[in-house]
């Protein structure tokens, strides 16, 4: 019986050694889920992933296929059963809870400092929460206007460019110049309303949180935020130069109308040029135009993608030094390329690959210093206040079926309500 007993105990010895997939004898596997869907994005990352396991004996990086439709619930899931992969690809907006639920690890006292100096501090602030850094922000996308650039050279309107751009002011007169017959200046896809309109309206000064003295939120729909909803609204109710089908549809929605020549403009995030690129009509000629500006310039809101550590990962350096590898400034331009995003590196960013007037890459990269954190960054309880109260008051009252005194009363009241649970 004692020679079985130590029989056991040495087998039970043996597999803790190897269970953390990576004992004295063989090398550590890290599991990096990503969330890569295109074709060229996939690729990229997964020719990374390929690249490092050629070079690195000791430490080998599976790829594991995540999808951004179910990624919150999905890793919500997996780090409480504690099945979480050791890198998380998610993007910014979604942090705050893991990060303060104790689900992500605090990277900031093992990142390199090639990449804390790389990246600008304003793309570090999307992922600090508390004195915690818990994501790496490596990918943006600013929003941006996508023109139909036959009609706007016909119709003889001013032809925006970052460096003149046009007011929300002018933006709403052209749109309404450019109606009639059946056609609209512009079609807004707002299925998704929420971040669209809070990450736009940064450039008329609208910050709708507001953290206190004592760290609390609470929402303001105060006057720098009313600008670009009532743009929108005016544009649908008022001036019919906006397409009131569009306001529930989703931006590949609003594609084969674009080319059908029913919109003159849609506004959508800069990584739609791929599709336009892919299944726009032979011939159809089109340009890129910055967002309207405000008082506040062309500021943006924008929630980068984001790289992380899962707190429960025995291998925490290994998976650092894994990201560091994968943003590498050649390696997050390919990244960059393959996402048809921007960088959030300084050194990737300059690559002349991205400064080209082909496909507008030029234009967009021109915005790039003008990208701020998202005004819900680091606001706990932002997704059900988004899901639960802003979405169905801004879709109301783009319809037309609630005012402006609503929609601030349901945003303000019960918004504050919902926040309120997250911050006892």
């Amino acid at each position: 019986m004692r020679i079985r007993a130590l029989i056991v105990a040495a087998l039970l010895l043996l597999a803790g050694c190897t269970a953390d997939g990576g004992g004295d004898d063989g090398p550590v596997t890290l599991r990096f889920q990503s969330l890569a869907w295109q074709e060229e994005s996939v690729q990229a990352n997964k020719d990374l992933v390929k690249e490092w396991n050629a070079t690195h004996t000791d430490v080998k990086v599976e790829y594991v296929q995540g999808s951004w439709s179910s990624v919150h619930d999905q890793l919500l899931t997996s780090f409480e059963g504690g099945e979480a992969p050791d890198i998380v690809h998610d993007a910014s907006d979604d942090l705050a809870d893991f990060a303060y639920g104790g689900y992500l690890a605090d990277l900031s006292g093992l990142l390199p400092a090639r990449l804390m100096s790389d990246i600008p501090r304003r793309s570090w602030e999307t992922t600090t929460f508390g004195d915690g850094v818990y994501g790496v922000p490596f990918l943006q996308e600013p929003r941006v206007l996508v023109a139909n650039a036959t009609w706007l050279k016909r119709s003889g309107v001013r032809v925006p460019t970052p460096e003149h751009p046009w007011s929300w002011a002018e933006f709403r007169q052209i749109t309404e110049r450019l109606s009639g017959d059946g056609r609209y200046g512009v079609a807004w896809p707002l299925k998704e309303p929420v971040s669209a309109t809070l990450n736009l309206s940064l450039s008329t000064g609208g910050r709708l949180f507001h953290r206190g003295a004592d760290g609390k939120v609470t929402v303001r729909f105060e006057a720098g935020d009313e600008v670009v909803p009532r743009t929108v609204h005016d544009q649908v109710g008022t001036d019919r130069s906006a397409s009131p089908t569009t306001l529930g549809s989703g931006g590949s929605d609003t594609l084969p109308g674009f080319f059908g020549g029913r919109y003159a403009m849609v506004p959508l995030g800069f990584s739609y040029r791929q599709q336009i690129v892919q299944q726009a009509p032979e011939g159809f000629d089109w340009q890129v135009l910055p967002a309207p500006a405000g008082a506040e310039g062309l500021a943006q809101g924008v929630s980068p993608q984001t790289l992380s550590v899962a707190e429960d990962s025995p291998h925490k350096k290994e998976a650092v030094a894994f990201i560091d590898f994968l943003l590498r400034p050649r390696n997050m331009v390919r990244l960059a390329l393959g996402d048809w995003m921007l960088p959030t590196g300084t050194r990737a960013l300059a690559d002349p690959a991205l400064h080209t007037t082909k496909d507008d890459w030029a234009t967009g990269t021109a915005l790039a210093a003008h990208l701020r954190p998202a005004p819900a960054q680091s606001v706990r309880g932002y997704a059900e206040w988004k899901d639960k109260v802003a979405t169905p008051a801004f879709q109301e009252y783009y319809s037309g079926a609630i005012g402006l005194g609503e929609l601030r009363e349901r945003l303000e009241e019960d918004g504050n309500l919902v926040l309120a649970r997250y911050q006892r």
